[in-house]
């Protein structure tokens, strides 16, 4: 044991200090927990960890080996488990409605398991898109010393003689509906596409929020881009069990460290690094937890200002591992913090600033996969923020690797994903369209749908950069081309989204950051007065309820007011 701690000013005294709490000791003894073990701090151990899916599967071993970190600090480990729901097979039909709703799930059932147990401090492991910011919105939400935990990427698999990730088998899809290849390519590349345990490999949205874990100081340093079946992993898991004593120790919180200025950190390598365009719904997530203002237009702004450095897939050539070899996270943030564009005087995990870490890496001026700063593939950002008469609320696009940052075409309108998929294997899509794709908000889908099925095939049949594509609902991580996601005020709520015709010219300029929809206001106005809302076939459970709470997308489709309408905070019960 490193430190020794009074437990009479910890949560767990709740529930382990006094003879008034022998029922609830009894049951530590029934597992066989000694009096030492029930006088040390309890502290949670939390896995998403299931067989659902590759980037689950390795978590609760490694939570398991956290245990070992724990109890060299002085804690007793106590873990638990929470839901996932795995994007790659939620992907393209309904289920893909249950994703974004399980964030607020995992943060919730979290919540609920610390509190309830009354733990004094919380380490997360999380694998796929939504348990990341579901983790560290908990960690934020409760305030107790944290440390966040990513269970690693995938390897890359190896097709043709050349490295594949589960984007490939999507986009295949589309070239078989086209003619373009047979269905024994589709067959082979889908056996070998995922060679094991781990995340998506490439710049997705996992991959996304394992870089913002570090660079918004909840994580340990270069620690998250270790691919899964690395045994690097494990001495990770026990270093975050031994480390969450030190913030223990020294009461170090989670909004200690995620101030605005670690958003601002966080947004900044979800810009360089070419990332998910979900970084901007789940940064105003996380952001709430805090009580802080950190909107989609506070995102946009840190992205219109940040260089794209990193040249990973989807728009550019590697992938997580790839990533990891040339130095990780902390690599990236050398040159950035050397440009000015980080601020070094952020508090993280370790107890020292995140300028003090970066100060202990060496820039490695022989990898391919992090350009410097100052020659960077493209000046700005790999994601934009976009506003407009089409989007007075925002929306987002990921314009990594694209050539054509400025489109205007008529509009294709279809009111959910399921029609329009039908029409791109049909081959109805025409070239030059803007196709529409709405009803699929946090409100109207509900829940927000990602559109990678789509998008993708588009892709596979050749049209990924003679088309664009607009939702009020998301795209996956893993999309590639014009394709611009959380538009809003969304359908459900009658935005102009709701009003746009077959045939209506939109314009999207992603230079200047706009994105309009060229018809009368007069017109759009009759429009207006001839909408009707409509109803959806959830009109009972978990996604009914998400769609009477959830808040608009440009602050993170959030279902609570979070930390500024707070009385109190768990961690000081």
């Amino acid at each position: 044991m490193t430190h020794q701690f009074d437990k009479t000013k910890l949560p767990s005294r709740h529930v382990s200090v006094g003879p008034e709490r022998a029922p609830h000791r009894s049951y530590y003894y029934a597992m066989g927990m000694t009096e030492e073990e029930i006088n040390r701090p309890f502290v949670a151990i939390a896995s998403a960890g299931n067989d659902s899916a590759p980037c689950n599967t390795t978590l609760d071993f490694q939570a398991d080996i956290c245990r070992q970190g724990v109890e060299q600090g002085g804690g007793t480990p106590r873990r638990f488990n929470t839901i996932t729901v795995t994007d790659g097979i939620a992907m393209g039909h309904q289920g893909m409605k249950s994703s974004l709703i399980s964030r607020e799930v995992i943060a919730d059932s979290v919540e609920l398991s610390v509190r309830g147990h009354c733990y004094d401090a919380l380490v997360t492991f999380a694998g796929c898109d939504k348990s990341l910011p579901g983790m560290m919105m908990a960690m934020l939400r409760l305030n107790v010393p944290s440390i966040f935990v990513y269970g690693g990427s995938i390897l890359p698999g190896r097709f043709h003689d050349k490295d594949v990730t589960v984007k490939d088998v999507f986009e295949i899809v589309g070239q078989y509906a086209a003619g373009k290849c047979p269905l024994s390519e589709v067959n082979a590349l889908e056996r070998v596409a995922c060679p094991g345990h781990g995340a998506c490999g490439g710049q997705y949205t996992a991959n996304t929020m394992a870089c913002v874990g570090e660079a918004i100081g909840l994580s340990l340093p270069n620690s998250n881009m270790a691919p899964a079946p690395y045994k690097s992993r494990e001495e990770i898991a026990i270093a975050a069990g031994r480390q969450v004593m030190e913030l223990l120790a020294k009461n170090i919180r989670p909004r200690d460290i995620c101030t605005r200025e670690a958003f601002e950190n966080a947004a900044r390598i979800v810009a360089a690094t070419g990332g998910s365009t979900n970084g901007g719904l789940h940064l105003p997530a996380m952001a709430n937890e805090c009580g802080i203002d950190f909107t989609l237009f506070d995102v946009a702004e840190i992205f219109r200002t940040t260089p794209y450095i990193a040249d990973l897939q989807p728009g550019g050539r590697y992938v997580a591992r790839d990533m990891y070899d040339a130095g990780g996270v902390y690599m990236l943030m050398k040159t950035l913090l050397a440009e000015g564009l980080l601020h070094g005087d952020c508090l993280t995990v370790t107890g020292k600033t995140l300028g003090e870490n970066i100060a202990e890496v060496t820039w490695n001026p022989d990898q391919k996969v992090i350009y410097d700063a100052k020659t960077p593939i493209t000046p700005t950002g790999g994601v934009v923020g976009l506003r407009g008469s089409l989007a007075p609320d925002g929306a987002i696009v990921k314009v990594a690797g694209m050539e054509r940052l400025v489109f205007e075409g008529p509009a294709q309108v279809f009111d959910c994903e399921e029609d329009c998929f039908a029409a791109v294997e049909a081959r109805q899509i025409r070239e030059g369209s803007v196709i529409v794709i709405r009803y699929e908000g946090p409100k109207g889908g509900p829940g927000m749908r990602e559109m990678l099925s789509t998008t993708a095939a588009l892709y596979g049949q050749g049209m990924g950069e003679s088309v664009a594509l607009i939702t009020d609902g998301r795209f996956s991580g893993a999309t590639r081309g014009f394709c611009i996601g959380h538009v809003g005020p969304e359908a459900a709520d009658g935005g102009p989204i709701a009003l746009v015709e077959e045939g209506d010219i939109i314009r999207i300029d992603a230079v200047q950051g706009t994105i309009d929809l060229h018809v009368d206001a007069a017109v759009l106005a009759e429009r207006k007065a001839r909408w009707q809302p409509r109803t959806n076939d959830y009109q009972a459970g978990a996604l009914w309820r998400f769609a009477q709470n959830v808040g608009p997308a440009w602050q993170g489709a959030v279902t609570h007011p979070g930390a500024k309408a707070e009385t109190h905070v768990y961690a000081d019960i």
